[in-house]
C-alpha cells in the first residue's frame, strides 16, 4: 500500500512538472492557431521558424554568447580556485562567501546593477556588455563546481612533479588538470546552460538592434502567442534534454567472466582466462 501510494505521488508530480510542456509540443504540431481545437498534424510552425531571419539571428547571438561566456568563466573561475586553494582556510571561507553572493542574489539587482555600471563607464551596450554580464553570473558556477574537486586533490603529485623539475604551469597542465578535468567540464556545462536561458540580466545589459532568443521571445510574447514560439520552445526543451542524456550517459562495460581488474597504486590485471598474470 505504502509503495502505491508512493507511485501514485510520484507520477502526479511528474504529471505537474511535464504536462505544460507536453501541451507546448503537441501545440506546435497544430496547424490551427486555437489552443482550443486541434485542426490537424503539421510542421509548417517549424518551417516557418527557420525562414524567420530575426529569430535566427537572436539564436546564433545566443549560442556564441554562450559558448564564449562559459568559456571565459570556466578559465577564470578554475584560475580562482587554484588561487583559493593556497590561501589560509579563514581567507579562503571569506572568499568562498562572497563568490556564492551572485548566487543567492535576485538576478534583477545583479541586472541593474550592472546596466548602472555599464552606463558608469559610459560603455555601449550590445554583444560586449552582455557578454561581460554573462561571464560575471557564470563564474560562481564554475567555482561552486571546481572548488569540491580541488580540495579532494592530493598536493603531493604536484609537489613530486616540481621536485622533478617540471615548472609550475606544465606541473598544473599534466598533473592537476586532467585531475580537475570532469569538474570542469561540468562547470563549463552549467555556465553554458545558464548563459543560454537568461533572460533577466540580458534584458537590462544589451543594447538596441541586439536580441537572444529569450530576450527575442519575450517581445514577440508581447505582440500576441505566434506557433512559432511553440516549435521553438519544443527544440529549446529537446537540445537540453539530449545535451543533459550525453553528460550523464556512463557507457556500460561488460567485464569478462573469469577476469578481475584490481587498482592500487600499480593496476594490476590478473587474468585468469590466460592464467599468467599480467
Amino acid at each position: 500500500m505504502k509503495k502505491t501510494l508512493g507511485s501514485i505521488y510520484l507520477t502526479l508530480v511528474l504529471i505537474f512538472l511535464y504536462a505544460p510542456i507536453a501541451t507546448l509540443m503537441i501545440l506546435s504540431f497544430n496547424s490551427s492557431k486555437s489552443r482550443s481545437h486541434f485542426g490537424g498534424f503539421t510542421f509548417s510552425w517549424y518551417l516557418s521558424l527557420f525562414e524567420n531571419e530575426e529569430i535566427m539571428a537572436a539564436f546564433k547571438n545566443t549560442i556564441i554568447l554562450a559558448l564564449l561566456a562559459a568559456f571565459i568563466a570556466t578559465v577564470v573561475g578554475t584560475a580562482a580556485c587554484t588561487g583559493m586553494v593556497a590561501m589560509k582556510k579563514r581567507s579562503r571561507s571569506i572568499i568562498m562567501g562572497i563568490t556564492n553572493i551572485p548566487m543567492l542574489n535576485a538576478d534583477i539587482v545583479t541586472g541593474v546593477s550592472l546596466m548602472l555600471l555599464f552606463i558608469a563607464a559610459r560603455a555601449t551596450m550590445g554583444f560586449t556588455t552582455v557578454l561581460l554580464a554573462h561571464i560575471t553570473f557564470n563564474i560562481p558556477y564554475v567555482i561552486l563546481s571546481v572548488m569540491p574537486r580541488y580540495r579532494e586533490l592530493n598536493a603531493s603529485t604536484y609537489e613530486a612533479a616540481l621536485d622533478l623539475g617540471a615548472k609550475p604551469i606544465y606541473a598544473f597542465f599534466k598533473v592537476v588538470l586532467p585531475d580537475l578535468m570532469s569538474s570542469v567540464l561540468s562547470g563549463f556545462l552549467m555556465s553554458f546552460t545558464m548563459s543560454l536561458d537568461d533572460f533577466i540580466i540580458t534584458h537590462f545589459t544589451q543594447g538596441p538592434g541586439f536580441d537572444t532568443l529569450s530576450t527575442k521571445i519575450y517581445s514577440e510574447v508581447k505582440k500576441g502567442i505566434n506557433p512559432e514560439m511553440y516549435a521553438l520552445s519544443t527544440l529549446m526543451f529537446l537540445s537540453i534534454l539530449i545535451l543533459l542524456f550525453f553528460v550523464n550517459y556512463k557507457p556500460w562495460t561488460k567485464q569478462t567472466v573469469g577476469e578481475i581488474k584490481v587498482t592500487t597504486k600499480k593496476e594490476v590485471i590478473v587474468s585468469s582466462a590466460k592464467g599468467g598474470v599480467r
